[in-house]
């Protein structure tokens, strides 16, 4: 059963996005500053307007005081939160049922990372040592048996696989290097992409995303005061998110082509945002492409390809930024960078741009421009192959008929 969801109650009606990088000369209180400052200004709301704040952060910050003290907040509630990976996410979700239950009119969601000069990269986290069920694995290497097992379990060459997810890290820096917030913001060739260092199994050094700094943020009211702020305000139609059971890596089931948490979330987020054909409704998706092989199974999980075809429509261009569902515009993680706390919230700044035809026309998507598309999915997962979270966003640039 799909949740009861709050189509169409809320509305973001502002946002900012730092750009994302190695931020040598600014810290968090910077990175908090810049994207707070660019969602006010960006909806001509000033910052004592906002009833209460939340803050998505892996390990930039304990409690609330991380955003009031670089802001001067004046007593307001801030809520801090964390979810590994979809900790940007979490914080714009719970901002959002903050508004639709009523007990606020306006809130800001706000996510941050810091980790270019904290000597850590990946998840920032201090691990316990676990009943000795979980393999000693570094993300790349847990994610990097999704390659192996979807060319057995399909039947795909082993060097047709390295071109599928060349053509997948080709396309997101294709994407980045048209975004000047992006961490990496060149073309790379897919000669170079197959030519690089080997990380991981399969993996070389093009199939893993960028571990960076950045911050965003989103402010948030309810759908029917959203025209007070903006005449093009974006108003959010699917809220998902799974926390699955973990038993993966023990399951003889678990077969590593697939998140089940993703294609749960994405279930309930369809179903919330009346939704049929995802691929022929939506105008564009963020998904959470940490590593090549991780996007090639979402376009599945996500309904975007047949079961066992997500590789063909990958080099049939099918995702391409001029293509039939433009996937990961602004780069994705592999370009734009992943600032652990930040990444939910860039996401949807993406769909922000794109769905309010805002995007430089380098950039700017087709079906959103000629007025055919408007409905965006964001999608960020944290955790590993089998013992993941999954969220998912709906969101659109017209309320509901």
């Amino acid at each position: 059963m799909a949740s009861n969801g709050i189509r169409d109650k809320v509305a973001i009606v502002g946002m900012g996005c730092t750009a994302f990088g190695e931020h040598w000369d600014k810290g968090v209180d910077d990175l908090l500053v810049e994207a707070v400052k660019e969602a006010s200004t960006s909806s001509g709301i000033p910052l004592a307007d906002v009833d209460a704040f939340w803050l998505g952060t892996m390990a930039s910050g304990m409690s609330g005081l991380t955003l009031s003290r670089p802001l001067k907040l004046d007593y307001k509630p801030v809520t801090r939160v964390e979810n590994f990976c979809a900790t940007g996410s979490e914080s714009f979700r719970n901002a959002c049922y903050a508004v639709a239950s009523g007990a606020y009119d306006m809130v800001m969601a706000t996510g941050v990372e810091k980790l270019k000069d904290s000597g850590y990269s990946g998840l920032v986290v201090n691990m316990d040592g676990g009943d000795g069920t979980t393999a000693a694995m570094t993300a790349p290497a847990m994610f990097s048996l999704l390659a192996p097992a979807y060319a057995k379990k399909y039947g795909v060459d082993d060097a047709e696989l390295k071109d599928v997810m060349a053509r997948i890290a080709w396309k997101n820096h294709y994407n980045g290097a048209r975004n000047p917030r992006a961490q990496f913001r060149k073309e790379v060739s897919k000669e170079a992409i197959c030519a690089s260092p080997l990380v991981a199994g399969p993996l070389g050094i093009f199939d893993c995303s960028g571990v960076s700094d950045g911050a965003a943020a989103a402010i948030i009211v309810r759908a029917e005061d959203a025209h007070r702020y903006t005449d093009k305000p974006i108003y959010v139609k699917g809220l998902a998110f799974a926390a699955g059971p973990a038993e993966g890596p023990m399951s003889p089931e678990y077969d590593y082509t697939t998140f089940t948490e993703v294609v749960r979330s994405a279930e309930d987020a369809y179903a919330q945002a009346g939704i049929t054909n995802p691929r022929a409704e939506l105008a564009m998706a963020e998904v959470h492409d940490c590593f090549t092989p991780t996007e090639l199974v979402l376009m599945e999980d996500l309904g975007f390809a047949e079961r066992g075809f997500g590789w063909k429509e990958v080099l049939a261009g099918t995702y391409d930024l001029d293509g039939e569902l433009a996937v990961n515009p602004d780069g994705g993680l592999k370009s734009f960078g992943h600032p652990i706390g930040a990444s939910g919230l860039r996401m949807l700044f993406e769909a922000w741009l794109q769905l309010r035809q805002e995007a430089p026309p380098e950039r700017a998507i087709k079906s959103v421009m000629d007025g055919g598309r408007k409905l965006a999915l964001t999608h960020n997962l944290g955790g590993a192959p089998g013992e993941c979270v999954s969220f998912i966003s709906i969101v659109g640039s017209e309320p509901s008929e």
